[in-house]
């Protein structure tokens, strides 16, 4: 399917058309590039806790995971403990999943203990795939890559969890490393 126009008539990705908050984060956020480790740690983190559910969850609760986690602040994340893992669990606001939670606390001490000349904006830059030609259908944007493969084994081998190829990949599209608008997409 190819990109298709909004409600301004604008050509969009089509799954952008699904709802107003969709819209918007496609217009203003998804592919746009984004740097800074706490930028950066943010996302990796929604894309942890999206896995296995719809983006819309994450996205409609992005202001409460922002609040629960200290605007994602790694440093702040890092010194959570057991206390803070159950005021998480007891946020209606949130995706209340235990392993999700601890992942995103054991991510952030990953993310400090990285080397001096090391960061999260590093590795990402390290593993960006080659510029590829515009998708020209949805079906033309695999879930994964080699280059997010690659990024998935050096980050778990760094101590990340929760972030698999697929996982990785769509923190690559979201921060703007990879860019799959489609090609007729008023927003590429």
């Amino acid at each position: 399917m190819t990109a298709l126009p909004g409600p301004d008539g604008a050509l969009r990705c089509a799954w952008a058309l699904a709802s107003g908050d969709y819209m918007e984060h496609h217009a203003h956020e998804w592919g746009r590039p984004v740097r800074g480790e706490a930028a950066l740690f943010e996302r990796l983190s929604l894309e942890g806790f999206q896995s296995g559910l719809s983006w819309i969850t994450i996205l409609r609760k992005r202001e409460a995971f922002r609040e629960a986690f200290a605007g994602f602040d790694p440093a702040t994340v890092a010194g959570f403990g057991e206390t803070n893992v159950e005021r998480l669990m007891d946020n209606p606001g949130i995706v209340r999943n235990a392993a999700k939670i601890r992942a995103t606390i054991a991510n952030a001490r990953a993310l400090l203990a990285l080397g001096e000349d090391e960061s999260l904006e590093a590795l990402l830059e390290k593993h960006r795939p080659p510029v590829h030609a515009a998708p020209r259908a949805a079906a033309d944007i695999p879930p994964s890559t080699a280059e997010s493969a690659s990024l998935s084994r050096e980050l778990r081998a760094r101590g990340f969890r929760f972030v698999g190829p697929v996982t990785a990949y769509a923190m690559m599209q979201a921060t703007g490393y990879v860019n799959d608008h489609l090609a007729d997409c008023a927003f590429r």
